[in-house]
């Protein structure tokens, strides 16, 4: 398929840079395999499911994983800015960086504050290793483990996507609004945004009426924020990203299939780590690993019945994984109303229930 196949028109007003409040209250599309779509609000969810169904969701935290600071090369000092992307060992990442044509092997990164820092130990500081392309770089903190997270909490701002950077600063609030109720392991540098929606008023109302809640891990790298820059989509690659299905909750998931309950994914990143999981016989085995599960239309999906999500941007790899899901031609025709009745798009926007498409 070509690029162009997942194009369409999105005002640019339609980007949200700020998230409803409550959370529960922001706009809920549904769509059915077929027949009209609903107009409803996420605090609507529960009247969609039924006693037996499972939600599944992604518990990652995300870390303030964007860093400015100073290239140092002798007398040279350049400014610059990384979002760090994935964690290689205690003391290692890999980071996009800006401007990344001004870096090279072996530059000294300064992060955070200037030279009259007072104690050495609160020192930032980076050493590139290696660098790839599209200005990604491998950094070796000085710092490694609790004492660099630590550094990075304290230093570091809410990577937003750029979408919403461009457009206003980070600032406090983003520091809880960019994170769901139940985020736990830390790790990612972007938000799995469907979950974003959830209150925990709406979770109790979710166990009470006999749904269950399952969590699953996947570290949310910024190379989901990369656009697609090849015409053949086949051509594309995606970032590895890394996460876990523990083996109790492989059953979980596998014991309400067996009952015939459905799975119902709670955003793209669940869903992804899921397939990645799944045998061919569509059964669910604990997993723990790196997955670069690119989903495009014609994939055959083994777990999920249904999908919580939010509207994702024109030509993105998940436009293309929710066409995958529930239909190119039926997702075509849910964005075209979506944008038509005011709904509000990407990270702090509002979301959708996807069905399987038979």
């Amino acid at each position: 398929m070509q690029l162009s196949d997942f194009d369409f028109h999105l005002p640019e007003d339609r980007i949200a840079l700020r998230p409803a409040s409550p959370r529960d209250s922001a706009r809920l599309l549904h769509v059915p395999p077929s027949g009209p779509f609903e107009d409803l609000i996420v605090r609507d969810l529960p009247r969609l499911l039924r006693p037996g169904d499972r939600l599944v969701f992604n518990d990652t935290r995300v870390i303030p994983a964007r860093l400015k600071g100073r290239r140092i090369r002798g007398d040279s000092v350049v400014m610059v800015e990384a979002t760090l992307h994935r964690r290689l060992a205690p003391h290692r990442w890999t980071a996009f960086m800006k401007p990344g044509k001004r870096l090279a092997v072996g530059d000294r990164v300064s992060f955070g504050e200037g030279a009259d820092r007072a104690c050495l130990l609160t020192a930032l500081d980076a050493t590139v290793k290696e660098k790839g392309e599209g200005g990604e770089v491998t950094l070796s903190f000085d710092l490694s483990g609790p004492d660099l997270d630590a550094a990075i909490a304290e230093r570091g701002a809410m990577p937003l996507p750029p979408y919403i950077a461009a457009k206003r600063g980070e600032d406090e609030q983003d520091r809880r609004d960019y994170q769901t109720v139940y985020a736990e392991t830390e790790g990612s540098v972007a938000a799995p945004t469907a979950g974003l929606h959830f209150t925990e008023t709406l979770l109790g109302s979710l166990r009470e009426m006999g749904v269950g809640l399952s969590f699953v891990t996947l570290h949310v790298g910024a190379g989901t924020f990369l656009p697609v820059k090849t015409d053949n989509v086949a051509e594309h690659r995606m970032h590895a990203e890394s996460g876990e299905v523990a083996a109790a909750t492989a059953e979980e998931i596998n014991a309400t299939r067996a009952a015939g309950g459905r799975i119902v994914c709670v955003g793209t990143t669940s869903l992804r780590l899921l397939e990645s999981a799944a045998a061919e016989d569509g059964r669910l085995a604990p997993f723990s690993g790196e997955t670069a599960i690119f989903i495009t239309p014609g994939y055959r999906f083994r777990i999920a019945d249904g999908l919580m999500t939010n509207f994702h941007l024109p030509k993105s790899t998940l436009f293309m994984l929710v066409s995958a899901f529930a239909g190119l031609e039926r997702m075509r025709a849910a964005y075209a109303h979506a944008v038509e009745t005011g709904y509000r798009f990407y990270s702090y926007g509002d979301g959708s229930l996807l069905w399987r498409a038979a």
